[in-house]
């Protein structure tokens, strides 16, 4: 019998999570085997707000809206705009295709047979830049569009006015400022932002999000080119950005560590020789690494570090903590790291985490679980959606190079 989530419909915010986590399951990547994704989270979400890992272009910030807009000025109702919806996102994919957009194009292979359309990717997102003005789930938007119409025809009726402003731009599921549908909308889509669409994004991201690094970046227009993580560019952040990133660095660089050893583990109990010894090398490279950051790392302050995490995530449980303070502890102690990957005490500490999360699917366990495992399991260092937050920038920047 195959397995199925659910949940209930009240936080789309949670269900967005969800969903992102089923389709990362298959990047080996990403993946978070010891449960410390709470935190790596935290700082995704501060720095980069709206974002996730699975969205693939800017562009979309707005084909979303504007598909929902076109259908609200047909005044679709709730029993037909889903499908409605769905045919218009479909064949958005094609006219994408059609101009010779290749990467970053949701469903430019499953088309029809497209499960996660892209509104449900950016649905959140939307909100967080203010695009979005509606509460609720894509569902509970959907459901109650009805209702939606009726009050718009009823303050048109009253000839209610706001300040100088039409009913349209007070009783609006959309950013009044929002860019207009293009005419004849999907057709004629590409992925490329025009400098008024450009300008409109970075303008949501300014004021929706003004205190994370990506509105920082925006608004000093910093060159990005190929870096794989946000501490390789030279940035001079004020002190709160500064001492954010200074924790989520040092955070990355020591937890990866952890994920290098999690793989050796399993490599050895399943007598994967080729993956044992790249993983050791991985993790030799990793000791060479925490050796030159041995100062920085011994003087971490780690209550520091919780309080700038407890900003975005309040809930990150006291397993997770006593886990990572665990092992930034073996990290200090054993002579920076040097053999930290042999230590019995370091080996243990991993598989009772593993054990703690999966109780008896615990691959450390042995049996099917180990069976099943494919050779390698999260062992990325984290970036913070950093490459995902890259590739929108970009897109935004191109843009504003266009006028």
């Amino acid at each position: 019998m195959p397995s199925t989530f659910s949940w209930l419909d009240y936080s789309d915010h949670e269900r967005r999570r969800v969903l992102d986590v089923v389709e990362l399951f298959g990047e080996k990547t990403t993946v978070d085997e010891i449960g410390i994704g709470s935190v790596r989270d935290a700082f995704a979400d501060a720095w980069f707000p709206g974002t996730s890992t699975i969205q693939t272009t800017a562009k979309y910030f707005l084909l979303v809206p504007w598909t929902y807009v076109s259908l609200e000025s047909k005044s679709v109702g709730s029993d037909r705009i889903a499908e409605y919806a769905r045919r218009l996102e479909i064949k958005t994919i094609q006219s994408l295709v059609d101009s010779g957009a290749k990467n970053g194009v949701i469903g430019r292979i499953a088309r029809d047979s497209l499960q996660r359309l892209p509104s449900g990717v950016y649905w959140q997102g939307l909100a967080t830049w203010g695009i979005r003005t509606c509460d609720g789930s894509q569902d509970v938007y959907q459901r109650s569009i009805d209702r939606f119409y009726s009050q718009r025809k009823a303050a048109k009726n009253r000839h209610v006015e706001f300040e100088g402003e039409s009913p349209e731009s007070i009783i609006s599921n959309w950013d009044p400022e929002l860019p207009p549908v293009p005419d004849n909308f999907p057709d004629g889509m590409n992925m490329d932002l025009s400098f008024e669409e450009a300008s409109y994004l970075q303008h949501r991201i300014i004021n929706s999000c003004p205190d994370s690094m990506l509105a920082f970046i925006m608004r000093e227009n910093t060159p990005v080119q190929d870096e794989s993580f946000l501490w390789d560019i030279e940035l001079t952040l004020p002190p709160p950005l500064r001492s954010q990133l200074s924790h989520g660095r040092l955070f990355s660089e020591v937890v990866h560590g952890a994920q290098l050893l999690y793989n050796v583990i399993l490599a050895e109990l399943k007598a994967w020789d080729d993956q044992l010894e790249r993983f050791r090398e991985a993790l030799s490279e990793w000791t060479l690494l925490i050796q030159s950051r041995n100062e920085e790392i011994q003087l971490w302050n780690l209550s520091d570090f919780w309080t700038v995490v407890g900003k975005t995530n309040p809930r990150v449980g006291k397993p997770v903590r006593e886990f990572i303070e665990g092992w930034i502890e073996l990290v200090r102690s054993t002579a920076a790291g040097e053999s930290l990957w042999e230590s019995k005490q370091a080996r243990e500490l991993i598989k009772m985490r593993e054990r703690q999360i999966k109780k008896g699917l615990a691959r450390v366990l042995g049996g099917r679980p180990l069976e099943l495992w494919g050779g390698e399991s999260g062992t990325a260092q984290f970036d913070f959606r950093w490459r995902s937050a890259r590739r929108i920038y970009l897109d935004i920047q191109r843009g504003l190079e266009q006028r």
